[in-house]
């Protein structure tokens, strides 16, 4: 049987083209970068320009006050790196704490859940090192959004409406920014941040303090507006605020534990990337103090089937993907997280073959996390799944949860830099708005355990093992292309389907981010209150009704999500053949977009 053929149809092409490509989840971020790109500036300088457009017009997605996780390859050094900026749990965030405040689990919404913001700093430590331009010429783009206005993308009113009553009632700071009116903006009606816009000027002001020109007076003046993001006016209100107790996700009120010192005390950094070798080709990741690594672990596992078992649209391949997928989030529940973590034993050929060998011709219903030498796999409490937000549908209930629906940007340029990241947190559903500051912190914490001992368990200084996951791949050592997705626990399921299509299927980008996607659900999710369901799988109904049909006789309990519901993949490339650059985005939603010549 051979692998399923692209559809003859793409919503829009696989842009081609020599000078430089951009991706994101929104067409305002992406025509930003490529802006950037047409004045002079290289990938950096684009993707950092975007970054902070993505804080402005997609604020039910991300925003400053959240995290970030990257990979790159410069011209000069195409070996990929980890852009980290996922900031750690703050010195006051313990167990005892949290247990003694009436919880079980960290919250899904309010001041608790915060770690130390990570996005912004990562950003500037980037735009330092690798970029060329300003610091005033980079934000101009971001200040002028917030200042003066941009169209509200439906989703985001969507959002707002399902929390307005949250707001109203208890969150009146976020009430004021986002429904000044006291109803819910409608979608595409024109919204302003100026308190962000101040923000941004203060960091442009701080910059300005140095007046070295030159390379090194240009980084000396990032590094001042570094200083001021992490001990000035965000620091000092943030943690003020939020130290008054307020409504978090599980109906109660309690203070953040977050201080100006925790602020301080945070670098971003590079670490090397994690990688795996799949049909030819180098799979970039960030280490296991993300989810990354579990694609790593779910190639492994596919490496060792056949093309048809490896097809996501014929019945007996999304069976098997799903099983992988089961296998390798197991694992990560029982052993990811800010800790020593065996990445090598996980990652190892025999290991996987254990793995693949539970394989059958059903689906399981069991959660069955792997054994690795003297250790003992963490078992996560196992919530059943309830009426309320849906994996299909992964927006703010009411409560201000959320489960992990974020943004993805990916550049590439003429030179040779290659850039793909995924920030996401400090969505408007998260905390209250600070009010001096026009956005709120995030959530990230709510992906560690109040059960102690295990590596992603709630611990002051460690990061969280948080869900953003962008990819790097490479052949010969040399980058080929970047992507990513938003979706939470999705955004490697996700992405996984469109690298099978690519690399063993010979889809071209577009077709592959348009075909018909799948994922499973049988794992506790990331997100508060951090349920699963047993044998879960969610589909697209374009995959139609004779494999839906064929994966519930074999046990697995589908959703049909709608024809066009799944998926958020973007991604940028160079081929290596003809040298031309590439660019392809997601259409569900209607909102992401490539851009490019």
């Amino acid at each position: 049987m051979t692998f399923t053929r692209p559809a003859p149809f793409t919503t829009r092409p696989t842009l081609r083209g020599s000078f430089g490509m951009a991706a994101s989840t929104h067409w305002i971020a992406t025509a930003t970068a490529q802006s950037v790109l047409e004045r002079g500036g290289n990938a950096f300088d684009a993707a950092v320009a975007g970054a902070f457009v993505l804080h402005v017009v997609e604020p039910h997605l991300n925003g400053p006050g959240g995290d970030l996780v990257g990979l790159f390859a410069t011209a000069a050094d195409p070996a990929p790196t980890v852009l980290m900026g996922q900031g750690p749990a703050p010195t006051a965030a313990t167990i005892d704490h949290y247990r003694n405040e009436g919880l079980d689990l960290v919250p899904g919404a309010g001041g608790l859940a915060a770690a130390v913001p990570g996005a912004v700093d990562a950003w500037l430590l980037l735009l330092r090192d690798h970029g060329t331009w300003e610091l005033a010429d980079v934000l101009a783009y971001a200040v002028g959004y917030a200042r003066d206005g941009h169209p509200l993308v439906p989703q985001a009113a969507a959002a707002i409406g399902r929390v307005a009553g949250l707001f109203r009632s208890h969150w009146t700071t976020s009430a004021a920014l986002w429904m000044p009116q006291g109803d819910v903006p409608a979608a595409g009606e024109v919204v302003v941040n100026p308190a962000y816009a101040s923000v941004l000027d203060s960091l442009v002001h701080a910059s300005c303090t140095v007046r070295d020109d030159g390379p090194v007076g240009r980084a000396a003046r990032i590094d001042a507006a570094r200083r001021e993001w992490k001990t000035g006016v965000v620091a000092q209100a943030s943690s003020s605020f939020l130290a008054t107790p307020h409504r978090h996700s599980e109906g109660g009120d309690h203070a953040a534990v977050i201080t100006a010192d925790d602020f301080a005390a945070f670098e971003a950094a590079y670490e090397p990337a994690v990688t795996r070798e799949f049909r030819g080709h180098t799979i970039a990741k960030a280490a296991a103090w993300s989810q990354g690594p579990a694609l790593l672990q779910l190639l492994g596992i596919l490496d060792g089937f056949d093309e048809d078992r490896l097809d996501p649209s014929q019945e007996v391949g999304a069976h098997t993907i799903l099983e992988a997928e089961k296998l390798a989030y197991a694992d990560r529940d029982a052993w990811y997280g800010d800790a020593d973590v065996d990445i090598d034993a996980l990652l190892s050929e025999d290991y996987a073959a254990e793995r693949r060998a539970l394989i059958g011709t059903e689906a399981s219903g069991e959660l069955r996390p792997g054994t690795l030498p003297g250790r003992v796999p963490f078992r996560p409490p196992l919530r059943a799944h309830t009426a309320g937000v849906t994996s299909a549908d992964p927006m703010a209930a009411p409560s201000g949860r959320t489960k992990g629906d974020t943004c993805h940007i990916d550049v590439v340029d003429r030179w040779g830099n290659m850039v793909s990241a995924t920030p996401s947190g400090g969505w408007l559903q998260s905390s209250p708005v600070v009010p001096e500051l026009g956005f709120c912190l995030g959530t990230r914490l709510q992906m560690t355990w109040l059960e102690p001992g295990h590596p992603a368990s709630l611990t002051p200084g460690r990061r969280p093992r948080t869900t953003l996951t962008p990819t790097l791949v490479l052949r010969d050592g040399a980058p080929l292309f970047a992507m990513g997705s938003p979706g939470g626990d999705q955004q490697d399921q996700w992405q996984v389907l469109a690298l099978l299509r690519m690399l063993v299927g010979g889809y071209a980008p577009q077709e592959a981010i348009d075909a018909p996607a799948l994922h499973t659900t049988a794992m506790p999710e990331s997100f508060w209150p951090r349920t699963w369901t047993p044998a879960g799988a969610v589909v697209e109904d374009r995959l139609g009704s004779a494999l839906i049909e064929g994966l519930e006789r074999r046990g697995h309990a589908v959703t049909r999500a709608g024809d066009w519901s799944l998926g958020r993949v973007s991604a940028v490339g160079r081929d290596r053949e003809s040298g031309l650059l590439w660019a392809a985005a997601n259409p569900r939603g209607m909102q992401g977009y490539a851009a490019g010549r």
